[in-house]
């Protein structure tokens, strides 16, 4: 063979592994939809709209963590087999076990809180129909989701990465007319101690951490990566811990894309107002005459309800897991998925009933937050099991990979108490 010709068999070997990654695609998208759900609008609305673009380092912080985080999630799979619901309830005490079961259990209904109230917001915006009926129909999206679930994980899949692209293909379209301020935006990457000191920014910014980092998807990305073939020795094993990883990095960084491009939309476009824009209503009727076109809005919405859906799919999918793991309930899909519904349905109606449409966005908000404080309780197990040699084996966590593990949780918990200590 001369100099320069391509070498068939390394040629064919890299198509094999290119196959073989393909495989282990679309993990990555499911949980790349908690990064970019109806409650990122809400916060990264709030803090492009009121801070500019002061607040993109956290969101690009927020964003590495995650990466780090689902990381472990596939490393915990792939040298034990178990989810992290699984081992959690294998490795501690049954009080424990119970306390964290609770803990992730909050966190999925302030989950589907965001996901029912985004997509009530989505179809007021598109359709005119009142939140408090828009609640109630997006709380039926139960039928829908039952029906998928049969079809298998790769029609689940392949429907959340259609959507996962329209969003971002709307938002996309969103900054290009938008045109923002390209000095101002890369400063905003910069890490500033203003978040301490700023009235509401560190709020807003504990927002961000709860909308991106999300406590159940470490559960989901830890049970659905398994079902991927890992191969049956180290090699192949460790070649699939390195294509999930990929899969998940990748889908995330879309995920970045999303969430920082929304909140640059809104310093672009309201920042600098009289009056901070932290109502998704509001933003949606604005960006019309701020963009100067008439389609903005309606691109604006579509987005909202792909978002609020696709969340839907991955948080039915992961109260599923956390009660199977935690509590070895079997065949309870439609079970859970209606609890968790009606545990976020009631707070939302009551809330447009009693207090009014005008209070939603905040309720939306604070749904991130009781997210974010709900996050150490998911890491720290993570974490701490992915750094164990006993457990894990050959595929024990890289000690600066557990070191930044720990610091990820130390931001995530230190954030938490110091928002609990703010409040009261």
């Amino acid at each position: 063979m001369r100099t320069g010709e391509p070498n068939p068999a390394r040629t064919a070997s890299r198509w094999a592994a290119f196959r073989r990654f393909l495989g282990f695609v679309g993990p990555g998208f499911l949980v790349s939809v908690g990064y970019m759900d109806p409650g990122n609008w809400a916060t990264d609305l709030a803090g492009g709209s009121q801070f500019g673009y002061a607040l993109l380092w956290v969101i690009l912080l927020s964003n590495l963590m995650a990466i780090l985080f689902q990381h472990l999630c596939v490393r915990l799979n792939v040298a034990t087999g178990l989810d992290l619901a699984q081992a959690c309830r294998a490795r501690y005490s049954p009080a424990v076990s119970k306390f964290l079961w609770f803990s992730a259990q909050v966190g999925i209904v302030a989950c589907d809180l965001a996901e029912l109230l985004g997509s009530a917001i989505a179809l007021q915006i598109l359709f005119g129909i009142p939140l408090f009926f828009g609640a109630i129909i997006t709380a039926l999206d139960v039928l829908l989701l039952l029906a998928l679930t049969r079809l298998g994980y790769r029609w689940l899949e392949a429907l959340v990465a259609v959507l996962v692209l329209t969003v971002a293909a709307c938002v996309g379209i969103e900054l290009l007319l938008a045109k923002p301020a390209v000095a101002e935006l890369v400063r905003g990457f910069i890490p500033t101690t203003a978040v301490l000191t700023r009235p509401g920014m560190l709020f807003v910014a504990l927002g961000i951490i709860g909308a991106t980092v999300m406590p159940h998807n470490l559960y989901l990305h830890s049970s659905i990566v398994g079902s991927r073939d890992f191969g049956t020795n180290e090699k192949a094993r460790r070649e699939a811990l390195r294509f999930a990883t990929w899969d998940s990095t990748l889908a995330l960084s879309l995920a970045f894309f999303v969430n920082a491009g929304l909140l640059v939309l809104s310093a672009a476009a309201f920042h600098g107002r009289p009056e901070a824009v932290t109502d998704i209503r509001e933003a949606h009727r604005l960006l019309d005459g701020v963009l100067g076109t008439t389609f903005a809005g309606t691109l604006f919405a579509v987005a909202l309800l792909a978002s609020g859906q696709n969340a839907t799919i991955t948080g039915t999918m992961a109260g599923q897991i956390v009660l199977e793991g935690f509590l070895q309930v079997k065949g309870a899909g439609w079970i859970v998925r209606v609890a968790t519904r009606l545990a976020a349905l009631v707070p939302a109606l009551l809330v447009i009933g009693l207090a009014g449409e005008g209070r939603v966005e905040t309720l939306l908000l604070w749904s991130q937050v009781i997210l974010s404080l709900q996050l150490g309780f998911a890491c720290w197990p993570l974490v701490r099991m992915t750094a164990d040699a006993d457990l894990m084996g050959a595929f024990v966590a890289p000690r600066w990979v557990s070191v930044l593990g720990w610091i990820a949780t130390a931001l995530v918990v230190g954030a938490s108490l110091w928002f609990v200590a703010s409040a009261f």
